[in-house]
């Protein structure tokens, strides 16, 4: 059995739309309760306009349903349960009702969600680092004590329950939607709620000063493979292998965070980089067409990178190149609009629960909210990733290589070990001692092998740097991403023969 809690995504605005197979709420040929889907509730938070929203439950069959949305007790909207968008109101800083009213034969009956709100909603999942809570991370008691600040950050979390079918609907919920307070976002120990997501979150809100809704839905341990439909797996050879996908695909518009791959780094990892690739390609299908085209097809995708852990070795293989599908960055051509946050300098030797946990979770959801607002919403000239090298260029007369960056660099110490080389023939990786930086460029020494250097990597250990203290920043004080280049160096031809004058 694999995880059912694939996320759902909600709608882009208040479009209600009430599908089923008989033209009302409910089922064809099944008697249920009145209901909506179990993932709405008083609190939660609609996405706002351009999209619609899509609003769906339970009911009598063949019965007819009537939508309305109320501010104030005044009813601005009213549609019949049929699919159909309706923007939303454009006063997104009051809160609404909406209400669903079934007409048959016996008593009418009514259902009401309150204090609902318009804003953008974000989907968080992953693992154990996504399961992490408020409570587990550094300075706890102050980000506790700050929930009550943030009553437009509204969160919601579902149950790990398994099942071995795709579901319409989720089976079970930890946390309702609920206004954040301590004890909801200090559950416990990997519970709930998601550090990373609600920090991210906060951040959102504090730069776009609008609602935000927060869905978790996380399983620590859980392989990608759990996460993916069989078309995935059957697209990455591993047809032998049983695999859901997104099985909660009714909504609307989605924006998704991500923390990529613990689990995959002892299964199948050397699929990873078309696994993941794969996979988002494959939720955006699905979600845009569970959601009657309300969800866009390239929804905004991100995910963090995981931090190093001691006493582990993947040899050639990296977190960082793995998830980019072995670009070593994000956006790029296979995975286009999506982010990714470098965590690679925020190692953790004494977290209390394993190195594999760290504890600063403050910077991975910044540096997660930099790369939302600048490939999410569009934020020109905002820098959300670190510098990445532009040139390498090797001078094998000289045993020297100059790496460019296109950032100004901030240098913060030398060291003789980050940057690796490898020659051609059956010399191994040997480290490249940084000799000299400048504003954009570093240049190493290249030892080792005799044979001309065809490879280039950096920080490609599982513990590349102490906590803050790789070499290399921007100045914004983002850290430059692991990277491996292989056939874009160039080699300085030989200096000419001096001849000398008689």
């Amino acid at each position: 059995a694999l995880n059912s809690l694939v996320p759902i995504g909600f709608g882009s605005v208040s479009s209600v739309t009430c599908p089923c197979s008989s033209g009302g709420f409910g089922k064809k040929g099944l008697c249920v309760t009145f209901r909506f889907a179990s993932y709405y509730g008083d609190h939660m938070v609609l996405q706002k306009k351009p999209a619609g929203a899509v609003v769906w439950g339970y009911g009598e069959a063949g019965a007819n349903v009537t939508v309305s949305l109320s501010k104030d007790s005044k009813v601005i909207m009213k549609k019949m349960a049929q699919v159909e968008v309706v923007r939303a109101p454009a006063d997104h800083g009051v809160p609404y009702s909406v209400m669903a009213e079934q007409h048959s034969r016996e008593e009418p009956k009514n259902l009401t969600l309150r204090d609902i709100y318009f804003g953008d909603v974000w989907l968080c999942s992953g693992q154990s680092n996504m399961e992490m809570t408020v409570s587990q991370i550094i300075n706890a008691s102050k980000e506790l004590s700050e929930a009550p600040l943030y009553p437009y950050v509204r969160v919601f979390t579902a149950s790990l329950i398994q099942s071995e079918v795709e579901l319409q609907d989720l089976a079970k919920i930890d946390l309702e939607w609920s206004i954040p307070t301590a004890e909801n976002l200090g559950h416990g120990n990997f519970s709930y709620f998601s550090a990373v997501c609600w920090l991210f979150g906060r951040h959102l809100y504090e730069t776009l000063r609008y609602p935000i809704g927060l869905v978790e839905s996380s399983w620590g341990g859980s392989c990608i493979e759990s996460w993916s439909s069989g078309r995935v797996l059957q697209e990455c050879g591993l047809t032998g292998e049983l695999g859901i996908g997104p099985t909660l695909s009714r909504g609307s518009h989605l924006s998704r965070v991500l923390i990529a791959g613990e689990a995959n780094a002892l299964v199948n990892t050397d699929l990873y980089n078309c696994t993941f690739p794969a996979l988002i390609a494959d939720w955006r299908r699905t979600f845009h067409a569970g959601s009657e085209g309300q969800t866009q097809s390239l929804f905004p995708f991100g995910f963090v990178q995981v931090t190093g852990s001691q006493g582990t070795d993947h040899g050639d293989r990296n977190r960082c190149s793995e998830p980019t599908a072995d670009y070593g960055y994000a956006p790029n051509k296979r995975m286009p609009n999506t982010f990714m946050a470098v965590a690679v300098d925020l190692c953790d030797e004494h977290s209390p629960y394993g190195s594999i946990h760290p504890r600063d979770k403050q910077n991975v959801a910044y540096r997660l909210h930099l790369g939302a607002r600048a490939v999410a919403y569009g934020e020109k000239g905002l820098v959300f990733q670190g510098p990445y090298p532009t040139k390498v260029v090797v001078d094998g007369a000289r045993g020297l290589i100059n790496v460019t960056y296109g950032q100004e660099l901030l240098l913060l110490l030398m060291h003789d070990r980050i940057f690796e080389v490898r020659s051609m023939g059956p010399c191994q990786w040997v480290p490249a001692p940084m000799v000299s930086a400048s504003s954009h460029a570093v240049t190493l020494s290249s030892p080792g092998c005799r044979a001309a250097v065809t490879r280039l990597r950096y920080a490609w250990a599982e513990w590349p740097c102490e906590y803050r203290q790789c070499p290399l920043y921007n100045k914004h004080l983002l850290p430059a991403p692991p990277f491996v280049i292989d056939s874009a160096l160039r080699t300085v031809p030989p200096a000419p023969p001096q001849h000398s004058r008689d």
